[in-house]
């Protein structure tokens, strides 16, 4: 490479110098064709008449100190109204779902474990627990009132009760009867 350089170092010379004055004649071209920059019109250009709105809108005092036109109240009234009944209907239906929760157990000691019913998991039986079901015979004996007002207290698992078959598979638990259990729902 040394030896090509030593040879023929006018060419690179002439190649060099024919580059340089290409970028100058670019860089020199680039700056002529560019315009000054312009400056972009803002609001205050535009007159007086936009900064006083402006002004105006930063001195107005806030919405929420002015008083409300007459007559608006009614209609805030009617909401409180109507949030009330709202509130008293709720408190009602609760009254009615507690009248309506089945009985407790007659063995307050005794309990059963509720984990065996296919669908019942650890959170299931905490939540019958604090509603009073304990036991197998109690949703073994649970009517479609029951199973409603039931189903009505589970929250998110409103529904399982009857689509996983609670009160069947209840009173075969109650009865102690395994093999038609495990026949029908599986293993314990």
């Amino acid at each position: 490479m040394l030896q090509m350089i030593e040879a023929n170092w006018l060419a690179f010379v002439i190649v060099l110098l024919i580059g340089i004055a290409v970028a100058w004649w670019l860089f020199r071209r680039g700056s002529t064709i560019q315009s000054p920059r312009e400056r972009k019109p803002d609001a205050l250009d535009e007159g007086a008449a936009p900064a006083g709105r402006n002004q105006a809108l930063i001195d107005a005092p806030p919405a929420a100190d002015l008083t409300p036109p007459p007559g608006a109240g009614t209609m805030a009234g009617l909401g409180e109204i109507i949030a009330v009944a709202a509130q008293d209907e709720v408190e009602e239906q609760a009254v009615r779902e507690t009248e309506a929760t089945p009985p407790a157990p007659s063995d307050a000691g005794a309990t059963d474990d509720l984990g065996k019913i296919k669908g019942v998991g650890p959170k299931l039986v905490a939540l019958l627990a604090s509603l009073g079901i304990t036991r197998f015979d109690q949703i073994a004996g649970w009517s479609e009132e029951d199973l409603d007002s039931i189903d009505a207290q589970l929250g998110t698992f409103a529904g399982r009760a009857r689509r996983d078959s609670w009160v069947e598979q209840a009173k075969l638990l109650a009865s102690g009867d395994t093999g038609a259990y495990e026949a029908k729902f599986g293993n314990l």
